[in-house]
């Protein structure tokens, strides 16, 4: 179906941090499959689990347990906590969106009848269901599929005044990203998300962190809102989680989670042992590389060298999550060259660029990416 423009290129085998199409071409990848690939293409840890499992078993449904699920939610309730069990439960689901759709109806469980609206800022992206839609604070997307469902409501992002005056008894929660991805990499700041931390204890309404695009090491912590020196109550999460295999989770604290009861929420393929074996893989490999100290590191090497391009306005962002602004100049046309010249991106926004390539991406990659991007640029 014509849901997206038409391809340019067809890539048929990816290694690492490159990409090949159908021609043998080799091409750098800077985006990783929006923020998806972050151990890089055809890892072959994810790809022996992958294997492994196939051969094992492939699915039995929810109804029974299977192994693989278990481990990847205490190791996800560990990263939540930074490093300690942060006492929460999981649900594993297939996609970011259904991660979101989660969260919101356990929002409105904990919430009850009359505590049901769910407060998100404009600029954000959760989804494209038609719940996580409305959540979306990005109201051209909404029009061609209006009506949507009710209970949604949007304020302007980091202006905690905004905040506070939508915060009537009817909020069940407060769903932002501590870096808006799709909305152009806008990080949040530090005092915005605490003050929302102290309006959510004050007025009764759950924090819920969309950390589909940000989480698992991209921004230099293995959370974005562990920069933000708050303590969520719930935080959803997908994309790297699998490096490529659909799998998304939505971890809230236990006391919240259990407002769920047996056939409140569920999911046929969420969980499935292929998923959660290749998650088990994934986050094994993150923790001994320590990504997201390596997304710290490599993503000052690459900011400052964008920085000191000609027809950079600037770069923002946190780790391995970046926009850089063009003075001047169209994103999308110099989005097209780069990939003629051989490197992934894509235009975020019509002036900017957004970066995001595999966290295990090394220093002469950055350099050769950077040396592309001056090239197209001149």
């Amino acid at each position: 179906m014509p849901t997206y423009p038409a391809t340019s290129v067809t890539f048929v085998r990816g290694e690492g941090s490159y990409l090949f199409d159908g021609d043998g071409r080799r091409y750098l990848d800077c985006l990783s499959g929006l923020a998806v690939t972050s151990l890089g293409h055809s890892h072959p840890v994810v790809a022996a689990a992958l294997h492994d499992q196939a051969a094992t078993l492939l699915h039995v449904s929810n109804l029974f347990g299977t192994e693989p699920g278990l481990e990847v939610a205490r190791t996800l309730d560990r990263l939540v906590g930074d490093g300690e069990p942060a006492g929460g439960q999981v649900f594993f689901c297939n996609s970011g969106a259904e991660a979101n759709e989660c969260a919101i109806k356990l929002a409105r469980r904990a919430g009850g009848l009359g505590r049901h609206v769910v407060v998100s800022a404009y600029g954000s992206f959760h989804g494209r269901t038609l719940a996580t839609l409305h959540a979306t604070g990005q109201p051209a997307k909404h029009e061609p599929f209006q009506p949507l469902p009710e209970g949604f409501r949007h304020v302007a992002w980091d202006d905690l005044d905004a905040l506070a005056a939508a915060l009537d008894p009817s909020v069940a929660a407060v769903l932002l990203e501590p870096v808006q991805g799709e909305g152009g990499v806008n990080p949040a700041s530090r005092g915005y998300f605490q003050g929302v931390r102290h309006l959510c204890d004050e007025r009764g309404a759950l924090l819920v962190v969309d950390e589909v695009q940000t989480g698992l090491g991209r921004t230099g912590r293995w959370f974005g809102f562990q920069h933000l020196g708050v303590r969520p109550d719930v935080v959803t999460m997908a994309k790297a989680l699998g490096n490529g295999v659909p799998i998304g989770a939505c971890w809230a604290r236990a006391e919240v989670a259990s407002a769920f009861e047996p056939g409140d929420h569920a999911t046929t393929f969420g969980g499935q042992p292929l998923a959660t074996a290749a998650a088990r893989a994934v986050l094994t490999v993150m923790q001994a590389e320590d990504v997201p100290a390596r997304a710290a590191r490599a993503g000052a090497r690459f900011r400052e060298r964008l920085e000191g391009l000609p027809g950079v306005a600037g770069v923002r962002g946190l780790g391995l999550l970046l926009a850089v602004e063009l003075s001047g100049r169209d994103a999308r046309d110099v989005n097209r060259a780069l990939l003629d010249a051989g490197v992934v991106a894509n235009a975020v926004t019509p002036t900017a660029l957004r970066l995001a390539p595999s966290l295990l991406i090394s220093d002469d990659e950055i350099d050769e990416a950077t040396t592309v991007i001056e090239k197209v640029f001149q």
